[in-house]
């Protein structure tokens, strides 16, 4: 089967790339930039006719959507653009596979949730009620992928970090190295998630071919539960960085146009029973990405 894989320079399509190396699938890798080093196919995923292309001339059989507009912040005075890169282009890859009767693996997040305030783990079948143009956009896009008929994973995710681009653990591992001293939110719960381990999971799904009957959405994450403070006191202690005094603080202190959730711990039963899969904890996982960067 041939797979392609959109925003393969981004922290996820890395992860891919390496799991994948030794697939008996193709994997064609795509972005709409380039990355040293590695093979990437150029595709404007909001080009449906370039889609159409790509898809017919390589004979795609699946999609593995990992693109998407990701600032949150700048997603509130940029709504035109993040609307058309996690809406209307998940509704175009939709549309493309569906004329093909292929699969699309569509990367979601968290953000869906947030707006209705509530402390037990979110479940798929839970309203979305999202609190920024971020979260809308994406809760947009799962809704547009169901509503094309198309054979469809959607996995939510949240917290996501790995060894590559920017991310919150790298960001944590030097603050915590060269400050003396760091505030970090506590009153914002979830689970971080190493992209890594999604990525074998969405290997998994395909290589097996547990996809097959199985539409619908799904959680993600890794296990357990911390707040941004709990999380930057592992990666401080993981990284060695024992010289930062790093206290809680409230997340009004640092102002922002988007009012983040509090509470968006994914339940993951579903994943789990549905593909027979172990999911290792938030600790033990940031401890495994920090080793390979060190």
């Amino acid at each position: 089967m041939k797979i392609l894989v959109t925003g393969a320079n981004g922290q996820l399509g890395n992860e891919i790339r390496i799991v994948a190396e030794n697939s008996s699938d193709e994997y064609i890798f795509s972005d709409v930039t380039e990355q040293q080093g590695v093979s990437t196919t150029f595709l404007d995923m909001t080009d449906i006719n370039a889609l159409r292309d790509i898809v017919r001339k390589e004979n795609v059989q699946c999609i593995v959507n990992c693109a998407a507009y990701t600032n949150v912040d700048k997603a509130e005075t940029d709504e035109e653009l993040c609307r058309k890169l996690n809406a209307t282009a998940p509704k175009l890859l939709a549309q493309v596979m569906k004329e093909v009767d292929g699969l699309l693996i569509h990367i979601s997040t968290d953000y869906v949730f947030g707006g209705d305030p509530y402390n037990t783990p979110c479940k798929e079948d839970q309203k979305g009620t999202p609190t920024g143009v971020y979260g809308m956009t994406k809760l947009e896009g799962e809704n547009n992928i169901i509503g094309t008929g198309v054979n469809h994973i959607i996995i939510r995710t949240a917290w996501l970090y790995s060894e590559f681009g920017r991310n919150f653990v790298k960001t944590m591992m030097s603050l915590t190295a060269t400050k003396p001293n760091l505030n970090v939110v506590f009153d914002q719960v979830g689970t971080p998630t190493y992209a890594g381990d999604l990525a074998e999971f969405i290997y998994d799904i395909i290589t097996n071919r547990k996809y097959k009957g199985n539409n619908g959405i799904y959680h993600y994450s890794n296990e357990g539960v911390c707040s941004w403070y709990d999380f930057t006191i592992k990666i401080a202690e993981l990284a060695g960085n024992k010289d930062c005094d790093i206290q809680p603080c409230h997340s009004d202190e640092f102002p922002s146009p988007v009012k983040r959730p509090a509470f968006s711990v994914l339940d993951k039963t579903k994943a789990k029973t549905t593909f027979d899969v172990t999911i290792p904890y938030w600790t033990t996982s940031l401890r495994k990405c920090i080793s390979n960067m060190k």
